[in-house]
C-alpha cells in the first residue's frame, strides 16, 4: 500500500494521520487533508472512469468542481451518493467508492466496444435512428439507458437529516480566495456584518497552492494571519464547505453547506447539510476562474490534467502525478506548473503555441534547463488506458504543409488553454458577460444588482490585482451602507508581468476533425469538435440549440470545462466572432445539490406545512377525523360510538337543519383592506360594487382572473368608510393575498390601499340552525339579535365573557346562521362557552363534510371543486354578480367568443333516476350509455352527496348548455363500467326561496 506518487514532503496534508479507503474493491492509503482524487493519484491511479456514451477510459483531469471524469458512486446502501466528484470528496477513514457507468468494472467494461463505433454514433444519432418500429421504443430506451449514464440512484430511505435556515447580512462574499479574504477583512473593519462563503474545507483559494509572497512573506503566512483576524471579528461568519449555487432577485443567494460529509460514517451525527437562504445588502463575487483545456486528438486519455490542477496536487497535497511531463500551453500561467513539476523531480518539456516574443518566461525556467518548443501544438496523444506519448507539430504555415512533427514520450500532460472567469452567479443575477479580447474570455459587464465581481472572476488573474480589487470592493460595499473604514488596508505583492494569450480552442484542422482521433470539447458527455461541426451542417446556428442537440454542458459539471471551448468551435464553424455566437445560459444550480438539502425536513407528513386552528386540540379531544384543506387540519366529522362517516355526517346535518350546529370556520382566509382608495381597489378586484356598501353590512364577493374565470369568493365586511375585511376560501388565502398584492404594487401603485393578512389572528365559530339565535343570546348580552336590529348580511360588535367579538349574520348552510369572530387566543374559551350555551338545544359540532352537504343542498358553490379554472360567473348562473357600471378584472374576457359563445358547460343539479345511486364525483356525463369518446362528453359531476334532509342522493354538475336542458335525462358513467341514469334539475334542492336563513 505504498503511495508511489506521494512526494517525500510538502503539501497541507497531515502525514501523521494515514487513512485507509477502498476504490473499486481495492484498499489504498491516503492522509488527512487529501481528497479522494489526490489520494488516488498518490497511489498511481489515473484510470478511474468510463465515459458517458463511448465508454472510453477516463482519468482525473482537474482538482475542483469542474471535474468531468472522476465521477464515483460513494458508499453503499442508505448512505450511497451517486455522481460524487472525486476532486471534491474529502478523504476519511473507511471511505468506499466505485467507478460509475462500467459493468462489471472499468477494467472489463462490457460496453467498452462502443469506443470503436464512435464514428457511427455521433451527436443526435438516437433522434434519427431509433424511430421505427414504434413498438420497439421501450426496448430502445431500455438499452440506451443501460449503455449510457452515470451513477445509480439510491433505493433505500435516506437516514440523514437536512435543514434550512435564513440569514441576513450587510455584505455577502462568495469565495474565500485572496480577493474574497481581502474584501471580507476590509468590509468587516468598518463594523459591517459579513458572511464569507467558500466551497473548500479551508479558506485560501489559489493561495493554498502558490508560493507567491504577500507583504514580503510567504502567501501561506499571510493567509494564516488574515483568517485568524477574521475569526476574531464577531461580525464575520465564515461558511466553509459551502457552495453558493444560486443568485436570485433582490440579492438572495442560496448556499448549500456540507456539515458531515467529510467525517467517517460512524461519526456523522446531527444535520448532514444545511441550505442557507441569505439576503444581503451588498454582494461581492470572488468566485475565481476555471482553467480551460484545449481540444486535440485523444485529449481525454488518463494522465492528461489541467496545468493548474497539477500544481494543486503538488503544492497542496504533496502528490506528483507523473515523472515525465509535457506542458502544453498558450499562456504564461503554466510556466509555474513547469517549475512545480521540475522542483518535484519530474522531467519537463513545454510546448507553447505562441511565438517566443509573445511570452514572458520566468528566468528560473531557463536556469533549470527546461526546454520550450515555440509555435508548436500537441496534435494528439497516444496510449490506451494511460497517456504514453504526444505528437507535437508546428502549425500549418498557411500553404498546407507542416513544418515538423515528432513524438514526445511522457506519462503526464499538463494542458492550459487560458482561463474562464466563473461568471455563473453574476449571470444568474441578470448580468450579461462581455467578451474580453485581451484575455480571450468572458468577464462581467454592467452590474444589475447590488453586487460587484472581484479577482479572477472579474478577469484579474494576478495576485496583486486580486488583492487590490478585493480591498476596493470591500470599501465600496461598506460605503454603500454608510460605513467608512478607520484605516487604510493594503497588502502588497509583486505584480507579475504577463505575455499575450493566443486564443486556441482546438489543434485539429481539416480532415483531422472528421477523420482523426476524437477531439473532445465536453468530456463528460463525449461531445467532440466533429459533433459541433455536424450540428452546424444539420442547420443549427444558436448555441443553445447546439447545446441541446449535442448534449454539451449537460451533467454534473454543467459545462464548466467545455462550454466556452464548444462555443468558440461553433463560432469557427459558423464563420463568425465569439461575441456574435454568445454563451449558453448560466442557470442555478452552479453545482449539483442533493434532493435532501432542497427538501430539508419537509418530508412525509411534513411535506406540506401543517396548520392547525386554535381549536384543533378540542377537536382531537372530541374524536374528530381530520382532512387537509389548504395546509390546514380541518375536522371532517365527529363519529360517535363507532359511527361510519355517512352516519356521523347525516347526524350532523340533521342537527343543523332541526336545531343547532357549531362549525370551526377559523381557517377561512381573512385580509384587512384599508386606505382612502380601499373601495376603488375592491371595485377593480371584485365583479360586484363596493362603493355603496354601508359600514356594518356584509356582501358576497366574486373575483375573476384575467381570463374571466372564477378565482375565489367570500363574504366581505365594510368596517368603516376606508376599511374592509374580506374573506377567502381556506385553500385560496395565500393565492388571493398574492394576487391582490401583485395588482396593488405593479399595476395600480397610485392607489393608497394597504393589505394585511389576518387569517391567523382570528378564530371563527359558525353557529347555524333554527336555534342559533337562542344560543348566542345566552352568551352575548350587548347585541340585539332581533331580526330587524340585526338583519341578514350584516354584522355587529359585542363581547362574550368580556372578550370583544364581531358577529356576522351570514349563511353557508341555508339556515339561520351567525359567524363569531374572536381573537385566536380566546378561541377555545368562547367555543366551549357556545357549546355549554347550546346544551339545552342539543348543539352538535359539525365538520367540513356536513358543511359540504348542507351547502350542496342549497346549491352554493365551492371554488376549486365546482369550478376548475374554466368556469365563468355566467356558467355558474351568477350573472347578477357582474356589475355593468364599472370595470373589473376579467370583465373584458367575458365578451370573448369562447367565453360568451354557445355550448359552454353550465352549473346545474342532478338527481339519480333510481333515487339510490350516489353519483361519483368527477364522473363523465353523456347523453346516452356509451364509453366516453364513442359519444360526445357532455360534462362531469362536480359534487355528490347523500342528502339526509331530502333522504336521497343529490349532485351538482357542469353540463354543456345545462340551463336549457332542465328535466332532460343523461347517463353518468360509473367506475365499474355501467351507467346510472339521472335527470337535470336546479342546483338548489332545498328551501329555494331562502326563507330559513331569513327567519324572524
Amino acid at each position: 500500500m505504498t503511495q508511489s506518487h506521494r512526494l517525500a514532503d510538502g503539501g497541507r496534508i497531515d502525514r501523521n494521520k494515514p487513512l485507509r479507503f477502498q476504490f473499486n474493491g481495492k484498499w489504498y492509503v491516503g492522509y488527512q487533508g487529501d481528497t479522494l482524487a489526490s489520494a488516488l493519484l498518490a497511489n498511481g491511479i489515473h484510470f478511474v472512469a468510463r465515459s458517458f456514451k463511448y465508454h472510453r477510459p477516463r482519468g482525473i483531469m482537474t482538482a475542483g468542481v469542474e471535474e468531468p471524469n472522476a465521477i464515483v458512486q460513494l458508499e453503499s446502501g442508505p448512505y450511497t451518493v451517486p455522481n460524487a466528484r472525486a476532486t471534491e470528496v474529502e478523504l476519511y477513514e473507511g471511505l468506499t467508492a466505485a467507478s460509475v457507468n462500467a459493468r462489471p468494472d472499468i477494467e472489463h467494461d462490457r460496453f467498452a466496444f462502443m469506443q470503436y463505433l464512435s464514428r457511427f454514433i455521433p451527436a443526435g444519432f438516437y433522434y434519427k435512428t431509433f424511430m421505427w418500429p414504434r413498438r420497439w421504443w421501450g426496448k430502445y430506451e431500455e438499452h440506451i439507458r443501460n449503455a449510457a449514464g452515470l451513477g445509480t440512484v439510491p433505493r433505500e430511505h435516506d437516514p440523514d437529516r437536512y435543514e434550512k435556515t435564513y440569514a441576513y447580512c450587510d455584505v455577502l462574499i462568495v469565495g474565500a480566495g485572496p480577493a474574497g479574504l481581502a474584501a471580507a477583512h476590509t468590509a468587516a473593519s468598518t463594523g459591517a456584518r459579513v458572511i464569507l462563503v467558500d466551497n473548500q474545507s479551508e479558506p485560501g483559494g489559489s493561495l493554498l497552492h502558490t508560493f507567491a509572497p504577500v507583504n514580503g512573506a510567504p502567501a501561506r503566512q499571510w493567509l494564516a494571519q488574515i483568517t485568524g483576524e477574521l475569526a476574531s471579528m464577531p461580525e464575520v461568519q465564515l461558511l466553509s464547505r459551502a457552495t453558493a449555487f444560486g443568485y436570485q432577485d433582490h440579492n438572495l443567494v442560496t448556499v448549500c453547506e456540507r456539515l458531515t460529509d467529510h467525517l467517517p460514517l460512524q461519526r456523522r451525527k446531527g444535520v448532514r447539510e444545511r441550505l442557507w437562504k441569505i439576503r444581503a445588502a451588498q454582494v461581492i463575487l470572488a468566485t475565481g476562474a476555471h482553467e480551460r483545456p484545449i481540444a486535440f486528438g485523444n485529449n481525454d486519455l488518463p494522465g492528461i490534467l489541467l496545468a493548474s490542477a497539477i500544481s494543486t496536487y503538488i503544492c497542496r497535497f504533496g502528490v506528483l502525478p507523473g515523472r515525465r511531463a509535457v506542458v502544453f500551453t498558450n499562456n504564461d500561467s503554466t510556466y509555474q506548473t513547469a517549475l512545480d513539476l521540475h522542483r518535484s523531480g519530474a522531467q519537463v518539456t513545454v510546448v507553447d503555441a505562441r511565438a517566443a516574443e509573445d511570452a514572458i518566461v520566468p528566468p528560473l525556467l531557463a536556469e533549470k534547463g527546461i526546454q520550450i518548443l515555440w509555435q508548436a501544438v500537441v496534435s494528439h496523444a497516444n496510449g490506451k488506458r494511460h497517456i504514453d506519448s504526444v505528437v507535437v507539430r508546428k502549425p500549418d504555415n498557411g500553404a498546407g504543409s507542416e513544418i515538423s512533427t515528432h513524438t514526445l514520450p511522457c506519462d503526464l500532460l499538463a494542458v492550459s488553454g487560458g482561463w474562464n472567469p466563473v461568471v455563473h452567479l453574476y449571470a444568474q443575477s441578470g448580468g450579461k458577460p462581455r467578451w474580453q479580447e485581451l484575455d480571450a474570455c468572458f468577464v462581467p459587464d454592467d452590474q444589475v444588482a447590488r453586487q460587484t465581481s472581484v479577482g479572477a472572476c472579474n478577469g484579474q488573474f494576478d495576485l496583486a490585482g486580486a488583492l487590490d480589487s478585493g480591498v476596493r470592493a470591500g470599501h465600496h460595499a461598506a460605503a454603500a451602507l454608510g460605513r467608512q473604514s478607520d484605516h487604510d488596508i493594503s497588502w502588497h505583492t509583486e505584480p507579475m508581468p504577463a505575455g499575450n494569450i493566443l486564443p486556441l480552442w482546438t489543434t485539429a484542422t481539416g480532415r483531422d476533425i472528421a477523420r482523426g482521433p476524437k477531439q473532445f470539447v465536453d468530456l463528460q458527455n463525449d461531445v467532440s469538435v466533429s459533433d459541433i461541426y455536424l450540428a452546424v451542417r444539420e442547420g443549427y446556428r444558436s448555441v443553445e440549440h447546439v447545446k441541446r442537440y449535442t448534449a454539451m454542458g449537460f451533467g454534473t459539471d454543467q459545462g464548466k470545462l467545455g462550454n466556452i471551448n464548444g462555443m468558440a468551435v461553433l463560432a469557427e464553424a459558423l464563420g463568425q466572432t465569439i461575441p456574435e455566437t454568445g454563451t449558453t445560459t448560466f442557470r442555478p444550480n452552479y453545482t449539483p445539490v442533493t434532493f435532501g438539502a432542497i427538501a430539508g425536513r419537509e418530508l412525509g407528513e411534513y411535506f406540506d406545512p401543517i396548520r392547525k386552528s386554535c381549536l384543533h386540540e378540542w377537536h382531537v379531544a372530541h374524536g374528530a377525523v381530520f382532512e387537509d384543506v389548504g395546509n390546514w387540519k380541518r375536522a371532517r366529522y365527529y363519529p360517535r360510538n363507532n359511527e361510519t362517516m355517512d352516519a356521523a355526517v347525516a347526524r350532523e346535518c340533521l342537527a343543523v337543519r332541526n336545531s343547532v350546529g357549531l362549525l370551526d370556520y377559523s381557517t377561512l382566509g381573512k385580509i384587512d383592506v384599508r386606505g382612502p382608495d380601499a373601495a376603488t381597489f375592491l371595485n377593480r378586484i371584485y365583479t360586484n360594487s363596493w362603493s355603496k356598501l354601508e359600514p356594518g353590512r356584509c356582501r358576497y364577493g366574486l373575483m375573476l382572473d384575467e381570463n374571466g374565470m372564477i378565482l375565489d369568493d367570500g363574504v366581505n365586511l365594510r368596517l368603516a368608510d376606508q376599511h374592509f375585511l374580506i374573506s377567502t376560501t381556506t385553500s385560496g388565502a395565500a393565492k388571493v393575498m398574492s394576487w391582490m398584492e401583485r395588482w396593488r404594487q405593479t399595476e395600480w401603485p397610485e392607489l393608497k390601499v394597504y393589505l394585511t393578512s389576518l387569517t391567523d389572528q382570528y378564530a371563527t365559530a359558525t353557529v347555524a340552525g333554527p336555534c342559533a339565535r337562542k344560543v348566542l343570546q345566552q352568551v352575548c348580552h350587548d347585541i340585539d339579535f332581533d331580526n330587524q336590529a340585526f338583519p341578514f348580511m350584516s354584522f355587529r360588535h359585542g363581547s362574550i365573557d368580556g372578550v370583544a367579538v364581531r358577529i356576522l349574520r351570514v349563511s353557508f348552510s341555508g339556515e339561520l346562521s351567525y359567524e363569531v369572530y374572536m381573537p385566536a387566543n380566546y378561541g377555545r374559551h368562547i367555543w366551549e362557552m357556545l357549546m355549554r350555551a347550546g346544551e339545552p338545544f342539543d348543539i352538535t359540532p359539525y365538520g367540513t363534510e356536513a358543511m359540504h352537504v348542507l351547502r350542496a343542498e342549497k346549491g352554493f358553490i365551492i371554488v376549486g371543486q365546482d369550478t376548475d379554472g374554466s368556469a365563468t360567473p355566467v356558467d355558474m348562473g351568477m350573472s347578477g354578480m357582474l356589475a355593468q357600471s364599472k370595470d373589473f378584472l376579467g370583465k373584458r374576457s367575458l365578451s370573448r367568443s369562447d367565453t360568451a359563445g354557445p355550448n359552454r358547460k353550465q352549473f346545474v343539479g342532478l338527481l339519480s333516476q333510481d333515487k339510490q345511486t350516489v353519483l361519483p364525483e368527477g364522473a363523465a356525463i353523456l347523453n346516452e350509455p356509451a364509453a366516453p369518446g364513442v359519444v360526445p362528453l357532455q360534462g362531469h359531476v362536480t359534487s355528490s352527496y347523500l342528502s339526509p334532509t331530502l333522504k336521497q342522493p343529490i349532485a351538482l354538475a357542469m353540463i354543456r348548455n345545462g340551463l336549457s336542458r332542465m328535466q332532460q335525462q343523461v347517463s353518468v358513467a360509473l367506475p365499474d363500467g355501467t351507467f346510472a341514469q339521472a335527470h337535470i334539475c336546479s342546483p338548489v334542492f332545498y328551501d329555494a326561496q331562502g326563507a330559513r336563513q331569513h327567519v324572524q
